[in-house]
């Protein structure tokens, strides 16, 4: 297991994300080389148009990206990230599952897939995480 023994201390950690929890978004699981977090939607989470901002996407993504990589390694930091948008959530919640697929001696590369609580697609997400 990496450097949280549970969900909860992750969870405890990340309350330091700020931007994150103050839009709801919640630590679910962590595990070994994987993290999940989630988000219930609301106004707070739409653009001028109606839609989910992309800002709220990309930052649920983000969140699970930094408890995956600091379950790893503590302290880990984003150094280049991307992310593809697929698809408009449809439903109440988003989900974010994030998972190592390297882990090296100074770098870890994550996937995260983002989707939503119909099962939509919504984004596709890949970091690099350089440790500190």
């Amino acid at each position: 297991m990496g450097t949280f023994a549970t969900t909860e201390e992750a969870r405890e950690y990340f309350k330091g994300d700020r931007f994150a929890t103050d839009s709801d978004m919640v630590v679910r699981e962590v595990g070994e080389n994987y993290a999940v977090c989630d988000v219930i939607l609301s106004e707070k989470h739409q653009n001028a148009n109606g839609g989910v901002m992309g800002g709220a996407i990309f930052t649920l993504a983000d969140f699970a990206f930094a408890v995956c990589v600091n379950q790893i390694h503590r302290p880990t930091v984003a150094q280049q990230v991307s992310i593809n948008y697929l698809g408009a959530p449809k439903g109440r919640k988003m989900i974010a599952k994030a998972v190592c697929r390297k882990n090296g001696r100074t770098s870890t590369i994550v996937n995260v897939d983002v989707t939503d609580d119909t099962g939509r697609d919504i984004a596709q997400f890949v970091g690099t995480g350089f440790k500190l």
